[in-house]
Parts: structure tokens; C-alpha cells; sequence
């Protein structure tokens, strides 16, 4: 093994990090300070070029490839003992064409960079909710953002891929090349290979207003309900989502309110200023908000918004449920859970799937749960390993609150490394299509730290026969 990292460091053009090397240490974590991994060796890798080599390498050597973009990737699939890691995170270019309004970006660039470089064109495309999350795992998994009713999930917004393949291929993934490939990368996570490059369709895009309404839990599941209500009149241009916090420390929050539950309103409005005041001041005629900030900004800031609470090295447990109906018993386990919660880091956050994303067919892409009308996001976040049980038990129990509300399954990009055993569910109706895919891309499961697809088995000649 020795030898074989070494002569790979001599081909390549990014750095090879062993163990003894004094970029090992940083090298090695990941943004969950839960995962504590000792890969064999950390591959930063410049180029596609650089990747392919890794790949072959992981193969020929049998060793376990882990894929690192942004390293959000709660689970830890960006690291794992003995594996090889292939980190992209030198890969930084984002190229825009305001011509074609379309972006191109490397496989290590972070959602709070393109937006910065998007931004300046005055153009976005759907991203995440932290701009430290990696664009490449998020989009992968599907992608959900503060513009999905407006322009759909940041894999509905791909136009195309560069790909290296488990046996170190490179291919370009679109609707015209190597379609079942792109299709299953618009919602199959990291299963086929290692993208490398995306290219995204933009909009237009410049300052929003952004809303943080915080209303007493007193008056919580009426502002939901009003909420839930509202969604099927909303605009597109609304891109708001409810919530369950502890108050922040932010300067509009009451000092002896911070640490409090609140049930929260997180709203981004991308139409016109004075249009999104009136619409945001709807949910004063439901209840007065205990603490609030309303204001316009340009959109990278919002994506920006959480990340001070949010630094690499917390430790993190989530869960995930997709509910097609926002029941007032559901409702009434997230008020009672979230009174509950451990640290002001956590959060529960349901995003809205509604508008554009239900505009595009449930098989048109690999993310296959069109149907469902939230995503409920059970961020558990903490500081100290100490409280690890403790807060998990409360992830775990806040799942089982809300489970009897949810439809089966939930989104990958959200869940646990004991989530495994839902595959099926969480990819929903299009995971066998996805078992067929893998086995043509990926037969021997190389790329398995992730979400897995297992590939489906060869069909024996009788059953080939068939039909």
C-alpha cells in the first residue's frame, strides 16, 4: 500500500495526505466532530485526471472509497478508516455564462461560494440552508433551498455532469449523453460515481427579504396551521418554511428569551419588497411574534444566515420524515418535542415541496418523492461528545413523535448511518430503476459510502428470456 500511495503521488497533481504527514490531523475531519475516522491516506485532487487515478486506485487496491466535497455529509461518508479518500476540495472553479444563464462548477465548490460568484450576475439556482454545505452531496441527494417552489430542486436545475465512473472513466451525464446516468444522479446521491464538475441552469435572482418570526408555542400549531393553510395560495416567489428553535443570540432576540422554544417562521421572498412585507405580515393577523426580523438582502446572505450557530466540528444526529399532511397531531408533536430541545444549535426545519418541484414528473428524476408536501428535518447539533446519548435519545424520540404523521422513508441528504436500512423507502418509488442503473455503472459497489443502492442482480439467461 506504501508503494502504491506513493507512486499515485507522483502522477497526480494534488497532494497525497498519509498518515505522519502534518496536514493529516486537519485532513482527516470532517464538519461532524461525531466522525472520527483514520483514512489510509486524504487525496486532494486537483483535476478529473486526479480523481480517475484514485478511483482505479480504490479498486485495484480493494480499499474502501470515500468521496468528499463540501464534507457536510452528516453520516461522515467523506472519511472512514482505512479508506481512501478522494477530496475534491481543491476543485473551486465556478464559471458563469450570462448568455446561456448557466453556471459551471467543481466538485469541491461550497454553496456559499457559487452564490457569491452566481450573485454577482445577479443569478442563482437552487441551493442549501448552510453555505458551508458542499454544492455536489446536495444536489446529489435532490436539493432543497429557499428557491425549490420557485425553480425546483437544485437536480431539476442540472443540466449536465462530468462523471468518473468506478472504473475510471470519465463521461459527461446529460439528457442527450448517457441518459440513465443523469437521471440517476438527480436524486441518487453518490452512488454511480464521482461528479466532478456540474452544470446548473440559473435565474435571476437579487435582493430578497428574509423573515425570522418567532411566536410563543402558545401560538405555535395556530401560525402552522396558517401556514400549512396559505402554502396553496402562496407564490412562488415565497419560499418559506416552519420551524421549532431555542431562541438564538442575535440582537433583535429579548436577552432573557434566548434559550426559550419557539415555534419560528424562516421566510425568503424573491418577488417585490413591499409585496413580501404584506404577504409576511399575514402571520401578525395569527399572532403577535415574540421577537422578529424582517429585512432585505442579497440572497447569498441568507444562505449564509445560520452558519455563525453552525461551525465544522458539532455533533450531529438527524432524522427525517416526509409528510404529505400536516395533521394538528403532528403539529402537537412538534410543539411538545421541540419545548424539548437540547441545545440552541438544534432545530427542526419542515421545507416546503410544493410549487415547481411538484411541477416536474415523479419519474422524470431519480428523487422520487414528489408527492410529499414537507421534508421535516430533525437537526440534532450539539458542542460537547458528553451529551451525545442524551441528545440522540431526544432525535430519536422527537422521529417516533412524528413517524406516525409521515409517509415512509426520508430524504437522503438528511439522514443517519442507521438509516441504511431504509434505502427502498427513501428513495421511494424509483429506487429499482436505481438498482438497475448501479449495476451498469457501479456492479461492484465501489461507490458505497453513501446512502447505498445496491446494484441488481444479473438476470440469469432463463430470465433474460422472458417476456
Amino acid at each position: 500500500m506504501t508503494q502504491a500511495l506513493s507512486t499515485l503521488a507522483d502522477r497526480i497533481s494534488g497532494a497525497v495526505i498519509r498518515p505522519g504527514d502534518p496536514r493529516y490531523e486537519e485532513a482527516r475531519h470532517v464538519y461532524n466532530g461525531m466522525v472520527d475516522a483514520r483514512p489510509v491516506a486524504v487525496v486532494r485532487c486537483a483535476t478529473e485526471e486526479d480523481v480517475a487515478a484514485v478511483v482505479r486506485l480504490a479498486a485495484e487496491q480493494r480499499l474502501d472509497l470515500a468521496v468528499r466535497g463540501g464534507g457536510h455529509s452528516v453520516p461522515g461518508f467523506g472519511t472512514a478508516d482505512g479508506a481512501i479518500v478522494a477530496d475534491l476540495s481543491p476543485m473551486q472553479s465556478v464559471q458563469v455564462d450570462d448568455a446561456q444563464r448557466t453556471a459551471t462548477a467543481g466538485g469541491g465548490v461550497t454553496w456559499g461560494r457559487f452564490n457569491d460568484v452566481t450573485g454577482a450576475h445577479g443569478l442563482a439556482t437552487p441551493g442549501g440552508i448552510v453555505s458551508t454545505t458542499g454544492i455536489a452531496g446536495l444536489t446529489l441527494g435532490g436539493g432543497i433551498g429557499y428557491l425549490n417552489r420557485a425553480h425546483g430542486l437544485s437536480c431539476d436545475n442540472l443540466l449536465s455532469a462530468r462523471v468518473v465512473t468506478a472504473d475510471g472513466d470519465r463521461l459527461t451525464a446529460s439528457e442527450d449523453e448517457n441518459a440513465d446516468l443523469f437521471w440517476a444522479l438527480r436524486g441518487g446521491g453518490g452512488n454511480f460515481g464521482v461528479v466532478t464538475d456540474f452544470t446548473y441552469r440559473l435565474h435571476p435572482v437579487g435582493d430578497v427579504l428574509v423573515g425570522l418570526m418567532f411566536f410563543e408555542l402558545a401560538d405555535g400549531p395556530a401560525v402552522f396551521r396558517f401556514f400549512d393553510d396559505a402554502l396553496d395560495e402562496a407564490p412562488p416567489e415565497y419560499g418559506g418554511y416552519p420551524a421549532m428553535h431555542l431562541g438564538p443570540p442575535l440582537p433583535f432576540i429579548p436577552e432573557d428569551r434566548v434559550g426559550n422554544p419557539f415555534a419560528v417562521i424562516v421566510s425568503c421572498w424573491t418577488g417585490d419588497i413591499a409585496e413580501g412585507e404584506r404577504f409576511l405580515g399575514r402571520f401578525h393577523e395569527v399572532a403577535a411574534p415574540a421577537a422578529e426580523m424582517i429585512a432585505p438582502m442579497p440572497y447569498p446572505a441568507i444562505n449564509a444566515l445560520f452558519d455563525p450557530l453552525l461551525p465544522p466540528g458539532l455533533q450531529h444526529y438527524w432524522k427525517n420524515a416526509f409528510v404529505a399532511e400536516l395533521t394538528d397531531d403532528a403539529i402537537a408533536a412538534h410543539m411538545e418535542m421541540g419545548a424539548r430541545m437540547p441545545a440552541i444549535t438544534c432545530a427542526m426545519h419542515m421545507y416546503t415541496l410544493t410549487g415547481a418541484v411538484q411541477d416536474v414528473p415523479s419519474d422524470a428524476t431519480a428523487f422520487g418523492h414528489r408527492d410529499a408536501r414537507y421534508v421535516a428535518n430533525l437537526a440534532g447539533m450539539w458542542a460537547d461528545p458528553a451529551d451525545n446519548e442524551a441528545n440522540t435519545a431526544w432525535v430519536r424520540d422527537y422521529y417516533a413523535a412524528v413517524a406516525p404523521h409521515s409517509q415512509p422513508g426520508g430524504y437522503v441528504n438528511f439522514a443517519s448511518p442507521d438509516d441504511q436500512q431504509k434505502a427502498p423507502d427513501n428513495y421511494g418509488a424509483n429506487h429499482q430503476r436505481l438498482t438497475e442503473v448501479k449495476r451498469r455503472y457501479d456492479p461492484g459497489n465501489l461507490f458505497h459510502l453513501n446512502q447505498n443502492i445496491q446494484p441488481s442482480p444479473v438476470p440469469s439467461p432463463r430470465q433474460q428470456g422472458r417476456g
